[in-house]
């Protein structure tokens, strides 16, 4: 008999499980969560993922043989420590190996941005339309961005562990300065915040990017117009070095920038411009999981 999924996602403020019967069954056999409390300090936090998974067995009945989790940030391939966390107690700490010895099982991590990628290659949107894709780029362009990429049905987190981490490519100096030292990057200028700065550069004015969409549908507002024809071209020229660099089969773009329905039309028309090819055929799709994304994708790393 296969072995259930165990998956794990922790976020910045809860920290959801999920058991899964096998790739070919997504339907849950039982799914919880409880909050992270991360602001009582790292070692907490893994005591609280250890809770986690205790109530699971006992409300299963089952024995996982391994977990999957998905963290916010990064495992180091090298160091065998965290990084790029945005739950900043994470960094430096060999969450792993302290994962390991207190639940007394292997543990698989990666980032949340590969963990969607992978739900919805198995499970979501890539299953539905393009099941014989062989690579995905998945895209989380929300409060930040971020990439993940798998190839073959598992993930590739390279060398360094930054495989997919498109989001601090340099893309354009409007901008502005980026958290992790540089200027320019993809995610200062394709990020909810990153588009909102941009309107107030404008204006004077700080919307909400769900006010300056609607403001742009309306077309009374130049401003917003501006804003989100700088979005579509800027999608463009930024997913064209992915297609360049990788030529996926599907990019999948979640987060709450993916939402918007232009960058699937003019933002693909942006795309023709600085593609190296006279077509486009990459498909690039919404996302089909919604919230459930992350925490599937963990389970699916111990497929």
């Amino acid at each position: 008999m296969t072995q259930p999924l165990w998956g794990i996602d922790l976020g910045g403020t809860k920290i959801e499980g999920v058991i899964v019967p096998s790739l070919d069954n997504p339907q849950p056999i039982l799914r919880t969560r409880i909050d992270t409390e991360g602001q009582k300090g790292y070692e907490h936090v893994v005591n609280q993922i250890d809770r986690l998974v205790q109530t699971m067995k006992q409300q299963s009945g089952l024995q996982p043989s391994a977990i999957g989790i998905g963290t916010p940030g990064v495992l180091d391939p090298i160091l065998q420590t965290m990084k790029n966390c945005n739950s900043t107690a994470l960094n430096g700490q060999p969450l792993k190996k302290d994962l390991e010895t207190k639940l007394g099982l292997p543990c698989v991590l990666a980032n949340d941005a590969n963990c969607f990628a992978l739900a919805e290659t198995h499970w979501g949107v890539v299953k539905q339309k393009a099941p014989d894709a062989k690579m995905v780029f998945g895209i989380i362009m929300g409060t930040g961005v971020g990439g993940g990429i798998v190839i073959n049905g598992h993930v590739w987190n390279g060398k360094h562990g930054i495989g997919g981490e498109w989001g601090h490519n340099f893309l354009d100096e409007s901008g502005g300065p980026c958290y992790c030292g540089r200027s320019g990057c993809v995610e200062t200028v394709l990020s909810g915040p990153g588009l909102q700065r941009y309107y107030k550069s404008i204006t004077g004015s700080m919307l909400s990017l769900k006010d300056i969409l609607a403001h742009a549908v309306q077309g009374n507002d130049q401003a917003a117009v501006k804003t989100i024809e700088r979005l579509n071209h800027f999608f463009g020229k930024a997913v064209s070095v992915i297609t360049n660099m990788l030529d996926p089969d599907v990019i999948v773009v979640g987060g709450g920038v993916g939402n918007i329905d232009s960058i699937y039309t003019a933002g693909v028309e942006s795309l023709h411009k600085f593609i190296f090819n006279n077509r486009v055929d990459v498909q690039i799709l919404k996302p089909s999981l919604g919230d459930s994304a992350g925490v599937f994708g963990a389970a699916a790393l111990v497929a």
